[in-house]
């Protein structure tokens, strides 16, 4: 049985869900190193506090991982770099997140670290399975293959304000009282709301038995993109007529929701071919390893919202966002 942990280096913490995370490591009484390329990225209150620390340094560079590990019992590996700004260059990202995936295997053996949680993606691995989830899987498989016991979070759709399918999801719904969609709007999923990601993998830092363990992580409810843009538009009080297409292929979807959202196409792009593969949870058996209360998918932005218009933490009344 792994033994529980109290000092963790993080990863990605300048990202949607490590701005996140951090704080709720805080409370839980973590001591949490920061690794970050660049310290001007990272927000001055996120540096506060004695139980957190910053380190600079690149994943790509061994003897940086080496030193920033030291010491450190645990890692939370929250690192994906998505596709950039361009469409033409947006499976590029793949070679760099490989590259440092087995860097960081290789210098957590080196360190004698003790575990790694990764957030990984959903979907059946297979010929059909979009580059985008396919190369989180294989980042996963890396992490999970030296003696280091690594625990994998395989997410679906994370929905919260400054996330991308979120971003996605806000501005279409918002500019188009009629949309004419790719046929994936239809494709079932188990998005699952940000809060809930982050509660999972400290959870998973605080719960040995889920030490060296592969868990999907969903919501309380499987639904479709159509589905879930409906109910943006409801929480919004808003009538909106969603149909879909047969000629929109993933590149062209990419370029049309680009020119309506602020999402660049390059980060569209891996999100879209994703939402093409049918991505729900094999199995719930974390929801009895780490037991907490599901955020439903109406709530979910109905709090997205609040944090848009009002701040982080700031939630709305329930009747504003029309909650049952």
């Amino acid at each position: 049985m792994a033994e529980v942990v109290r000092k963790v280096l993080l990863t990605g913490v300048t990202g949607f869900v490590g701005g996140r995370l951090l704080p709720m490591l805080q409370d839980q009484g973590f001591h949490t190193r920061c690794l970050v390329r660049s310290t001007h990225r990272l927000r001055g209150s996120l540096e506060r506090g004695p139980q957190v620390e910053v380190h600079k340094g690149d994943l790509l560079d061994r003897e940086d991982l080496l030193r920033a590990l030291e010491g450190r019992d645990a890692a939370v590996y929250l690192v994906h770099s998505m596709g950039g700004r361009s469409v033409l260059h947006y499976m590029d990202y793949i070679e760099r997140d490989i590259r440092a995936a087995e860097n960081f295997m290789w210098a957590a053996e080196q360190a004698g670290l003790k575990r790694i949680v990764y957030l990984g993606g959903l979907g059946e691995m297979g010929d059909n399975l979009s580059p985008h989830l396919a190369s989180r899987q294989q980042v996963g498989e890396i992490l999970q293959s030296g003696s280091v016991r690594t625990t994998v979070l395989r997410a679906a759709n994370i929905i919260g304000a400054g996330g991308a399918p979120f971003e996605m999801l806000r501005y279409l719904v918002e500019r188009l009282p009629v949309m004419l969609c790719p046929r994936w709007i239809d494709t079932p999923g188990e998005p699952i709301a940000v809060q809930n990601v982050i509660e999972y993998i400290a959870g998973c830092l605080g719960e040995p038995a889920t030490a060296g363990g592969n868990f999907d992580i969903g919501g309380p409810e499987i639904i479709t993109y159509r589905q879930l843009m409906l109910i943006y538009a409801r929480v919004r009080g808003l009538k909106r007529l969603v149909f879909s297409v047969p000629v929109l292929t993933p590149y062209l979807s990419s370029f049309w929701i680009n020119l309506m959202t602020p999402v660049p196409a390059g980060v569209v792009m891996p999100l879209v071919e994703g939402l093409k593969n049918k991505v729900v949870c094999r199995d719930h058996r974390i929801r009895d390893l780490v037991p907490l209360r599901l955020i439903s998918m109406q709530e979910a932005i109905c709090e997205a919202l609040a944090e848009v218009s009002l701040g982080p933490g700031k939630l709305p009344s329930r009747q504003a966002c029309f909650l049952d």
